[in-house]
């Protein structure tokens, strides 16, 4: 990564922090390099106290680990049901706002906190910024293990080409989910919200 890219995730992550986290908020906590780094900015603002009292939920175990490194306190949705805000990245991001997520492998996590959210941030530099979804990314599709071939075949099906997500070492990736990643690529998605319907109607994804 170029550290002129590094520098517009920084700027992302810090503006975020220091102009929409307040104490006593509920924190939901994003998976990716620029919530990272958000993480770190909430840490030093924690330490130098700008903001006090705040409690993170984060999305993955990964987040979580790291953050419990930097001082961070945590939680859980079960304790605290309802997040004030969330900050979180994404790999596109269309003109309408539509996304694609899931590269760092938390999707099923992260909308589960988005959807306790009252409030979610996206942070993007531009090289995230896409004329049309699946310009650059094939789309992540977190699926339950059980059926993987009927997944796979349902995928086809509906115009994907899906490639099963593994592991430098070429064991098959899990989710803290224990769930697999199909990392499907649908060409240019003209119309994300159809494509997202059709999705839902197949149980096991």
């Amino acid at each position: 990564m170029s550290s002129e890219a590094q520098s517009l995730k920084k700027q992302a992550a810090e503006y975020t922090v220091n102009h929409y986290i307040e104490s006593g908020m509920i924190v939901g906590l994003g998976e990716g390099s620029t919530s990272r780094l958000a993480l770190e900015c909430l840490a030093d603002n924690l330490k130098n106290g700008k903001i006090r009292d705040i409690i993170g939920i984060p999305t993955s175990e990964g987040i979580r680990s790291k953050a419990a490194e930097l001082g961070i306190s945590l939680s859980t949705l079960d304790e605290h049901p309802v997040i004030d805000l969330t900050f979180d990245g994404a790999d596109e991001v269309d003109p309408n706002l539509n996304l694609i997520k899931g590269g760092g492998g938390s999707l099923l996590r992260e909308k589960i906190v988005a959807q306790a959210s009252r409030r979610e941030i996206i942070m993007v530099d531009e090289s995230k910024l896409v004329p049309i979804l699946g310009a650059t990314w094939a789309l992540p599709i977190e699926v339950l293990p059980f059926g993987l071939g009927a997944h796979v075949e349902f995928l086809k099906s509906s115009g994907g080409e899906p490639v099963l997500r593994k592991n430098k070492d070429g064991s098959i990736y899990q989710t803290n989910q224990n769930n697999y990643i199909l990392d499907t690529n649908f060409g240019k998605i003209e119309n994300p919200a159809q494509l997202g319907e059709t999705l839902k109607t197949h149980a096991g994804i």
